[in-house]
């Protein structure tokens, strides 16, 4: 694996992404290692916990320039399949039946904010920034979409989808995003309190009281596959629509998209 880092310690599997010179981007390998990564933590009965993080200054930036680019000049088919990998992805996470932490060590966005909702806790710098800026390029958070709602309820989910504002950590701390929110120097000392807190408790009993709690919430593993092959259906049509294809084209040329100049 290249995309990312595997570390075992005292049952505690740390993954890390591992692409700092894109800030930890998406792209197909990072999306298939990290899949594959998660699928064998589940299974490995030594894997106590799971700490998910980026590595350098960043968790992650969300999609890669260079799949983004790639994407824009898909079919809508291509881009479907290519849709449900990643939620492929944030499925295996959300229902990964050992607990998870993810260490938010910098910015995330897009698919990062995806990635930090579908853990069971979320510790972040107090530096962080966060963005769900999808309709900024005609597109909407599809893929992530029920892992957000999850994790910050429907309200705060609508404004921020609909405005693909940037926000800070403490914000992200008020809205659900984040656990807890502190000072990188305090970072780790958080994660080591935390994992500490599930080392205490029977394993068994964790899987069924972390499926107890999204079951009561209605979030089932059957449910979600249906909705993502619905949501990949969505991205994917917008991706080839005239106003996907503006802002797509808008970003990567890094000018102002058409519907910009018309306010």
């Amino acid at each position: 694996m290249t995309s990312i880092q595997i570390a075992d310690s005292n049952g505690v599997r740390r993954i890390t992404l591992n692409r700092p010179q894109v800030h930890n981007a998406f792209d197909d390998g990072l999306i298939a290692e990290l899949t594959a990564a998660l699928e064998q933590a589940g299974k490995d009965s030594d894997v106590r916990a799971v700490v998910l993080t980026g590595e350098g200054a960043s968790f992650s930036a969300g999609a890669d320039l260079n799949w983004m680019r790639g994407m824009a000049g898909a079919s809508e088919a291509e881009n479907r399949d290519d849709s449900l990998r990643l939620a492929l992805l944030m499925r295996t996470l959300q229902y990964l039946p050992k607990p998870t932490v993810a260490r938010v060590n910098g910015a995330a966005y897009g698919g990062g904010v995806g990635l930090v909702a579908c853990c069971d806790i979320a510790v972040g710098v107090d530096t962080a920034r966060f963005g769900l800026t999808e309709v900024k390029l005609g597109l909407v958070p599809a893929v992530i979409s029920p892992y957000v709602v999850h994790a910050i309820g429907l309200r705060h989910a609508r404004r921020l989808f609909i405005t693909g504002e940037l926000f800070d950590a403490s914000t992200a701390l008020h809205i659900g995003l984040l656990h807890q929110c502190v000072s990188a120097e305090r970072l780790d000392d958080a994660i080591d309190a935390t994992l500490a807190l599930l080392a205490k408790a029977g394993p068994i009993a964790q899987a069924e009281a972390k499926q107890l709690a999204l079951r009561m919430a209605g979030a089932d593993e059957v449910s979600a596959t249906a909705i993502d092959r619905d949501n990949a259906a969505l991205i994917a049509r917008l991706r080839v629509s005239d106003e996907g294809q503006e802002g797509l084209g808008a970003f990567l040329s890094k000018r102002a998209a058409a519907w910009c100049a018309q306010g």
